[in-house]
C-alpha cells in the first residue's frame, strides 16, 4: 500500500523521533554554514537540448538566459527519457524502476512492480524528506506519478497542490479530450478536481499564476519552502495565443537543416560542446528541407512550438521577479531542467491544410523539428541516445553559485533529491517502521554547483526495451529496434556518430554485463 495520511503522519513522527541518529546515504551530517535556502525546481516537458537561447536557439527565452547569466549551466546533465520516469527519479533520488515508475503512470502494469504506475512505499519524496527540517512543500503543475488516490501529491508529502494529475490534452480547455488521447485530463486543487475554467484559461499561465501565488503567500514566514513547478509546455498539442505565434511566423521557413547548422555553431561558440563533436546527420526519416512539402505548414508548426516556449519563459520571469519582490531571491536556489529530449511523436500529419495553434487543433511538430530541437545530438524522447536523455540544466543561488559559469561535470536527475537533502541539512533514513527504504542512487551536486569536480561515475537507463550505460567517457547503447549493443567515446564523439563496438568487444561485454546486473537489481 502506498503512503496514505496515516503513513505520512507516521513518517513525520518517526523522523522527528530519530532526529540526528538517522543515517544519511552518502551525505555529510555536518551542519551547513548558510541558512537553509528555499528550493525551486522548474521542470518542463518534451524540450530539446538546444531549444533555449542560452543553449543555442533562435527562440526568445530572455528569462532563462538571465537565470543562466546569474548561475551555472550544465553541458552533461541527464534525465530518464520519458515523463513519469524522470519525475519519479527527480522526486525520489532513485532510478525510476526501483520506485515503481519504469513507464508512464497512465500505462500501469500491476503484475510488474517496477512498472506499476505509481510511487511505491519503499521511497521518500523530496517533500516527505524535507518535512523533518521544517520545510513547507508546494507543487504547481504536472504530476503524472499516479492517476488515482491515494497516489496524488498530498499523499506524498506536499502541503499544497495546483495542477494536472495526468498528461495535457488541451491548453485552452482542459475539459476537451483530444482525439486519440485515451485519458480524461484532471486539473486539481489539493485533492479536489475542478472542471470550471475562465474563458481566458491557458494551462501554462495557470501553472505560473499558482506558483507565483504560492511564493507570495509562503515567503513571509520563517518556514523555508520547496516549490516544484512542473510545466506541461512545450509538450504537444501545439496550442498558443495568436499574438505569440505571429512573432515567429516565417522565421522557420529557412528550414530544419539551416536551423540545425545555426544552432550547432551557436552552441559551439557558447562553449557548450566540443569542436570535435560533429553535428549528427539529419534523421534518415526526414527529407532535406528543399524537398519538404507544405513549407508554410511546417513553419507554422515550429512557430507554435516556439510560442509555447516563450510563453513559458515569460512565466518563469514572473517567478524570478516575485523572488526579488518578496526579498527572498538571495536565499533561494532555483533549478531549471527538462524531463526528456524533444519529442518526435507524430499527431495528425495528414491535416496539412489546417494550421495548428488554436484549441480546436491537435498536432505535434514532428520528426524534422524535433531533430532540430535536439541539436547537436541524435534521436529523441524515449530513445537512449543523447538526444533522448540530455537536458539543459541551469541553477542559480546568489552567493553560492558563481554567476555565468558552465560545468562539464556529469549530473543526473537522480541527483536532485540528494542535493536538496544536503543543502537543507535533512537526512534519509534506511528504514521506517518495518519498511526498509531503497537506498538513494543519486549523488549531491552541491560541490559541483560550487565549481568543484566530482569522481567518475556509472549511470544506467532502460525504457521501452532500450538500454544504455555510461561509464566515465564510455557509453554503450542498445536500441530496441536494432537489438545490438553500440559503443561511443563521449570525450571525442558525444553526438554518437561513430559506433566503435567492433573495436572494443571486451569493453562491450563488460559494460553490457554490468548493465544486466543493474537491471536485475532494479526490476527491469
Amino acid at each position: 500500500m502506498l503512503i496514505n495520511y496515516s503513513r505520512r503522519q507516521f513518517i513525520r513522527n518517526y523522523l522527528s523521533a530519530m532526529g540526528s541518529t538517522m543515517l544519511l546515504s552518502g551525505l555529510s551530517q555536518k551542519a551547513l554554514s548558510f541558512s537553509r535556502p528555499n528550493i525551486i525546481i522548474i521542470m518542463v516537458d518534451d524540450m530539446g537540448f538546444s531549444d533555449l537561447s542560452c543553449y543555442g536557439s533562435e527562440i526568445a527565452t530572455p528569462n532563462l538566459d538571465r537565470l543562466a547569466s546569474q548561475g551555472i549551466r550544465f553541458t552533461q546533465f541527464y534525465n530518464c527519457a520519458r515523463c513519469s520516469p524522470s519525475r519519479a527519479a527527480l522526486l525520489t533520488g532513485c532510478y525510476p524502476h526501483k520506485v515503481g515508475m519504469g513507464d508512464l503512470a497512465n500505462l500501469p502494469n500491476p503484475n510488474k512492480p517496477a512498472y506499476q504506475g505509481y510511487l511505491n512505499d519503499r521511497c521518500l519524496t523530496i517533500a516527505e524528506a524535507l518535512k523533518n527540517v521544517g520545510y513547507r512543500s508546494l507543487i504547481s503543475g504536472k504530476w503524472h506519478l499516479g492517476e488515482n488516490r491515494p497516489y496524488w501529491p498530498l499523499d506524498r508529502g506536499f502541503d499544497k497542490y495546483y495542477g494536472l494529475i495526468n498528461g495535457v490534452s488541451n491548453y485552452f480547455d482542459p475539459n476537451l479530450v483530444a482525439p486519440g488521447i485515451n485519458q480524461v485530463p484532471q486539473i486539481v486543487i489539493d485533492n479536489t478536481r475542478i472542471t470550471s475554467f475562465s474563458p481566458n484559461f491557458y494551462l501554462t499561465d495557470a501553472i505560473t499564476d499558482n506558483a507565483v501565488a504560492m511564493i507570495q503567500k509562503y515567503s513571509q514566514d520563517n518556514q523555508p519552502f520547496f516549490l516544484y513547478v512542473a510545466h506541461a509546455a512545450p509538450h504537444w498539442p501545439l496550442q498558443a495565443f495568436p499574438e505569440d505565434i505571429e512573432k515567429y511566423r516565417g522565421k522557420f521557413l529557412v528550414g530544419w537543416d539551416t536551423i540545425r547548422q545555426q544552432r550547432y555553431q551557436k552552441t559551439l561558440q557558447a562553449g557548450l560542446i566540443k569542436s570535435q563533436w560533429k553535428l549528427s546527420p539529419r534523421d534518415t526519416r526526414v527529407p532535406a528541407w528543399i524537398n519538404a512539402g507544405n513549407k508554410e505548414w511546417e513553419d507554422r508548426r515550429m512557430a507554435v512550438y516556439a510560442a509555447q516556449l516563450e510563453r513559458m519563459d515569460r512565466g518563469i520571469g514572473r517567478i524570478l521577479d516575485t523572488l526579488t519582490q518578496t526579498g527572498i531571491e538571495q536565499n533561494t536556489l532555483v533549478i531549471f531542467l527538462a524531463d526528456n529530449g524533444a519529442s518526435a511523436e507524430l499527431l495528425n500529419t495528414n491535416t496539412t491544410t489546417i494550421m495548428p495553434g488554436s484549441k480546436d487543433t491537435n498536432m505535434s511538430y514532428g520528426t524534422g523539428w524535433a531533430n532540430a530541437s535536439n541539436t547537436p545530438f541524435r534521436r529523441y524522447k524515449v530513445d537512449l541516445y543523447e538526444g533522448g536523455i540530455s537536458t539543459p540544466l541551469i541553477a542559480r543561488w546568489p552567493g553560492v553559485i558563481r554567476a555565468g559559469t558552465i560545468t562539464n561535470e556529469v549530473g543526473h536527475i537522480i541527483d536532485l533529491m540528494p542535493t536538496c537533502l544536503q543543502i537543507s541539512n535533512a537526512e534519509y533514513p534506511r528504514q521506517i517502521g518495518d519498511k526498509t527504504l531503497v537506498p538513494l542512487d543519486g549523488k549531491s551536486l552541491f560541490s559541483v554547483l560550487q565549481g568543484n569536480p566530482q569522481n567518475e561515475r556509472t549511470l544506467y537507463w532502460e525504457h521501452k526495451g532500450n538500454r544504455a550505460i555510461r561509464k566515465g567517457k564510455w557509453k554503450a547503447v542498445y536500441p530496441q529496434e536494432v537489438k545490438k549493443w553500440e559503443l561511443y567515446d563521449l570525450d571525442t564523439d558525444r553526438t554518437e556518430t561513430k559506433n566503435i563496438a567492433a573495436t572494443y568487444p571486451q569493453l562491450i561485454q563488460q559494460m553490457s554485463a554490468e548493465w544486466q546486473t543493474w537491471a536485475n537489481l532494479v526490476g527491469v
